[in-house]
């Protein structure tokens, strides 16, 4: 199921032109033109082969900002692929095995990136629910007065796997196989040392973003990189316009989560579950909010920081319009990011309303459990605390008016 090998892919134009042809029709659903060609071409009984002395030299990403682009363009053209009908005649036509290779050498690897982290909402929303419904403070009380530990086993022994140390196994063993355990061991050492598992881990929340958001409004388009030399300081507004709504949000929104379920789960469980439980969704979030300033050249200078300061402050307060760019202007980005959401359906629109009703968690649990309700459980107090936030919601309004 080989379809691609990059840009110094060398074809046989005499079959390709009698059957369709290299080039696509759309540059939307074909944005990854290039393996849409070995689509074609297994799809009409080619044959694909891969000849080492083919060698052709090519730029290459180096930096963070540049790679993640190229990840959100690719992450892009494997969501169209996931919707197209070449994917779809492949997998009715393959035998089992040449379709799980077919799957994990195109879609696979990003469509398993986003049932991960959707895993991990999944699992801290159902958290949340349960620390504040009682209902796992019940559960952990029943265990201890029975002396029921296999609970606590449980989530010990799954504390491991959340190390991803399995997912670091392939890469081991295959450099264990070319050049001995030993250098494995070590290259595998220096990859930690180098904040690898930082890297991938924010590679990891570009590549969900990317494939989710395209998987539900459709809409990819081209993200040039350039090839041009990195090694200087990106400024906060470009690293808030690239990272905010892949990165930032859903990262704030995780820390909330944490911050939510250890203070509402500490009157009755102790420390090391909840160290057990959560660390690793405390290191995903930690590298979202943390990582690009990380990997940011003079990311720490403090001369760097007053400048991206002023100039946030100066692009925040710009305002946007016909021919405004988005690097001058916090308006024009925020229209074109969500361009998205004028262009979907009125089925992706009520999706993205029935994923945004998880929020009223947070207001169940400062309702019912704050002193403000006295211990109440009257639906009127909901309908009281809706009142407050519509007042809070107006004033602001009203002052944001008397401002402009």
């Amino acid at each position: 199921v080989r379809f691609h090998y990059g840009h110094p892919d060398v074809f046989d134009r005499l079959f390709h032109i009698t059957r369709g042809g290299i080039s696509k029709a759309s540059k939307t659903i074909n944005l990854s033109e290039d393996v849409f060609a070995g689509f074609n071409s297994t799809l009409r009984r080619g044959c694909i082969t891969y000849h080492e002395y083919l060698q052709v030299g090519k730029g290459r990403d180096v930096g963070l900002n540049q790679i993640s682009k190229f990840e959100a363009k690719v992450a892009n053209g494997n969501s169209e692929q996931t919707l197209s009908r070449d994917i779809h005649r492949l997998g009715r036509r393959f035998d089992f095995f040449r379709m799980l290779s077919c799957y994990f050498t195109t879609i696979g690897f990003y469509f398993s990136s986003l049932i991960s982290v959707l895993g991990i909402y999944v699992f801290l929303y159902g958290q949340l629910y349960l620390v504040l419904s009682g209902l796992e403070k019940a559960l952990l009380i029943e265990a201890r007065m029975k002396n029921i530990e296999s609970l606590e086993t449980a989530l010990a022994s799954q504390s491991f796997i959340q190390l991803g140390l399995l997912t670091g196994l392939p890469m081991v063993m295959e450099i264990g196989l070319e050049k001995g355990f030993l250098t494995a061991l070590k290259d595998f050492v220096l990859l930690q040392l180098q904040f690898a598992a930082v890297f991938f881990t924010f590679s990891l929340g570009t590549k969900t973003h990317h494939f989710g958001r395209t998987i539900m409004y459709g809409g990819a388009k081209y993200i040039p990189t350039g090839r041009k030399v990195v090694v200087f300081h990106a400024s906060f507004t470009e690293n808030y316009r690239l990272y905010s709504r892949s990165h930032f949000v859903k990262g704030f929104e995780l820390l909330l989560l944490l911050v939510v379920y250890d203070l509402f789960r500490r009157s009755y469980q102790s420390s090391m579950a909840y160290v057990l439980i959560t660390y690793s969704v405390w290191f995903m979030t930690m590298t979202w909010l943390f990582a690009p300033f990380l990997f940011n050249p003079s990311g720490f200078d403090w001369d760097k920081i007053v400048d991206d300061w002023k100039g946030w402050n100066k692009w925040i307060k710009e305002k946007g319009g016909i021919g405004i760019q988005q690097n001058k202007s916090w308006q024009s980005w925020w229209n074109d990011e969500q361009a998205h959401l004028r262009r979907s359906g009125y089925g992706a629109r009520l999706f993205e309303i029935l994923l945004s009703i998880r929020f009223f968690l947070y207001q169940y649990g400062l309702v019912y459990h704050l002193d403000i309700s006295q211990q109440s459980k009257n639906f009127l107090v909901y309908v009281l605390s809706w009142v407050v936030i519509l007042a809070a919601f107006l004033t602001v309004k009203v002052k944001f008016i008397q401002v402009s």
